[in-house]
């Protein structure tokens, strides 16, 4: 491994919470908001191991709600950055709940977020590139550029759109 390189694995980064019924909604479930809440808190952890460098979020993409997360199970979130550009660091994570008592794991979402460097990069290249491992971690980084020229095109859309809009 290069200088300018770093695994997947250095990103890392994993927490599990208990669902409390201050988490939940009106059907007895982790409230979307909240699961919202904590990914982008720990994918920002994997943004800032992978560059230690100050960063903002940018956008969180593809938040799929797979299956719901019931009071009194365990979700367990689960990040590593998927991609790199010049300021921009691409997050994937992997929400899965569990019972805790029949011990039965389910995945329950999965999301890419976006953050953006604050500061500029140590590196003259920038921000050293990222290197998958494992099948997963190699399933989700070849999908990074893809991903990333449709994020691109997205935001040009976005500021016609918002250019549009009025403020009154």
């Amino acid at each position: 491994m290069e200088k300018n390189e770093k695994y997947c694995q250095d990103s890392r980064t994993v927490t599990t919470h208990y669902i409390l019924p201050s988490d939940t909604n009106g059907h007895g479930t982790l409230y979307g908001g909240r699961l919202m809440e904590m990914i982008d808190s720990i994918a920002y952890l994997a943004f800032a191991k992978h560059t230690r460098l100050v960063g903002v979020t940018a956008s969180m993409d593809q938040l799929n709600f797979i299956a719901p997360l019931p009071e009194g199970d365990a979700v367990t979130i689960d990040t590593f950055v998927s991609g790199v550009s010049n300021r921009s660091v691409e997050v994937f994570c992997k929400v899965t709940g569990e019972h805790p008592q029949k011990g039965k794991t389910y995945l329950a979402a999965t999301a890419f977020l976006t953050f953006v460097a604050t500061q500029k990069p140590e590196h003259p290249e920038g921000i050293v590139a990222v290197i998958p491992q494992t099948d997963e971690e190699k399933l989700v980084c070849e999908g990074y550029e893809r991903r990333r020229k449709a994020r691109l095109n997205d935001r040009e859309k976005d500021k016609e759109f918002n250019n549009r809009l009025t403020l009154n």
